[in-house]
């Protein structure tokens, strides 16, 4: 699992890349493209639909809640619906501020779940199975949509480099994913012993840990996916909501491309996540507008829209996850509490 120092320095320097970043998103790049009127426009922003966002930004917040509840929460659990949500919020505080590419959540999510009780071996396994449902929902829309478009299924324009083309990556990532799950459960056990010991036998079976781990968390998701638990619909519910807060800021200044348009642009711009970025902020922003110009859609109205959307998907979650933090961090005391023997 990886591992991420939450120190002062951390924070500091997060802090101030998030400030910098935004203020650049919002008073020069609208500059440098010559839009000196969209900081006036994002005030100007239909206030029913601007709260509609926020609402259905909430929404996906508790669709992220009822997943984290169906992998993680099993039989008798310390974890209830309230630790769940310090968990899930105070790991989505921790994604968007540290520049990890995600790690600083996983990272605290692990924590959290280590100290409820559960052993190092399931954490990361239905860490990595949390992790393939929801980006299941990711790389299966890519393929849905993207081909959609291309042959006409679905409406809106579909320029092939930004259909087709994402559509083929995912489909295989998906047949990679479906392929790793086929592995043995002990093929690092099995790597070792074909390299006959030794040294090497030892480093390639560390090597072979990965895909292992990897193989057991992809059947724990497809065995969650069968036993139909309905909180597993959280990976819907966190990804719908959020792509409907993104129409909902389009809707708030002006007009709206095709979903199916919104859908690719949306995941399409995502990919910027990858990149250790704080939040993805700079990253993400870029992508889609990008990829609603790839699309067709007006700059003017991309950028303002883009813009309002990552204020609700960047701050919404940022601002209580950092309160949430602190709450799970006295609830972590709490369990150590119990655990610990009493002398009389």
């Amino acid at each position: 699992m990886p591992r991420i120092r939450f120190t002062r320095r951390r924070l500091l320097a997060s802090g101030v890349f998030v400030v910098s970043t935004v203020a650049f998103l919002y008073f020069v790049l609208p500059k440098l493209l010559g839009l000196q009127e969209t900081w006036n426009r994002l005030q100007r922003g239909d206030e029913v639909w601007l709260a509609i966002a926020a609402l259905l930004e909430v929404l996906s917040f508790l669709g992220y809640v009822a997943l984290f509840r169906a992998v993680f929460v099993r039989g008798e659990s310390r974890i209830d619906w309230r630790e769940s949500y310090e968990i899930t919020m105070a790991g989505l505080a921790a994604t968007r501020l540290f520049a990890s590419a995600g790690a600083g959540g996983v990272a605290l999510t692990a924590w959290a779940l280590r100290r409820s009780g559960l052993e190092a071996r399931v954490v990361a396994c239905r860490m990595i199975a949390f992790m393939a449902l929801l980006y299941a929902v990711y790389m299966g829309a890519l393929v849905l949509d993207g081909l959609g478009l291309y042959l006409g299924l679905i409406a809106g324009p579909a320029p092939f480099a930004i259909t087709v083309v994402p559509a083929i990556l995912a489909a295989g990532v998906i047949a990679l994913f479906l392929a790793v799950s086929l592995l043995p459960v002990d093929f690092d056990r099995l790597v070792g012993r074909w390299s006959h010991g030794g040294r090497l036998g030892w480093l390639a079976e560390h090597v072979a840990a990965a895909p292992t781990a990897a193989a057991s968390g992809v059947r724990t998701a497809i065995s969650l996916v069968r036993s139909r638990n309905p909180y597993l619909l959280g990976a819907l519910g966190w990804w719908g909501f959020d792509i409907a807060v993104l129409w909902a800021c389009f809707h708030a200044f002006g007009s709206s491309p095709p979903a199916g348009v919104i859908v690719m642009a949306y995941f399409v711009g995502m990919v910027g996540n990858t990149l250790p970025l704080p939040g993805g902020i700079g990253g993400v922003d870029g992508g889609m507008i990008g990829a609603f110009s790839a699309f067709g859609v007006p700059v003017e109205l991309s950028v303002v829209s883009v813009l309002a959307y990552r204020g609700f998907a960047f701050w919404l979650p940022t601002l209580p996850g950092a309160v949430a933090y602190l709450q799970l961090r006295r609830t972590v005391h709490r369990w150590r509490d119990a655990e610990a023997p009493s002398y009389t």
